[in-house]
């Protein structure tokens, strides 16, 4: 029952930010990849630079990631997200959705 129009992870992470924000320094990995943005080769980089150190946000671009989608969802040594993040981006994903018209509407 996810949106269709929408990435399947950002989907479901949307419709549960109960889940969010997830601190990238000590959530296991099962949390990790539930982080839109993050697939199974981020998450091992993740897992294996964290051993060494804190992550910061730097840190993360340096990995390859992908910053913009991530940052909502993830707290990080020196980032941590607006309190309602994650709740704009709903907003903001329903006031997309609304605005889209039909290819054959005829108005």
């Amino acid at each position: 029952m996810l949106d269709l129009d929408v990435d399947p992870k950002l989907a479901w992470a949307l419709a549960n930010p109960q889940h969010f924000p997830v601190d990238l320094n000590v959530a296991p990995k099962e949390q990790l990849l539930r982080v839109p943005g993050l697939g199974v080769k981020a998450v091992q980089r993740i897992l294996q630079a964290r051993r060494a150190r804190r992550l910061r946000q730097g840190d993360v671009q340096r990995l390859r990631v992908p910053i913009g989608r991530v940052l909502p969802f993830v707290v990080l040594a020196d980032h941590r997200p607006a309190p309602q993040a994650v709740a704009t981006l709903v907003r903001q994903r329903g006031a997309m959705a609304q605005q889209q018209g039909d290819l054959f509407d005829a108005t």
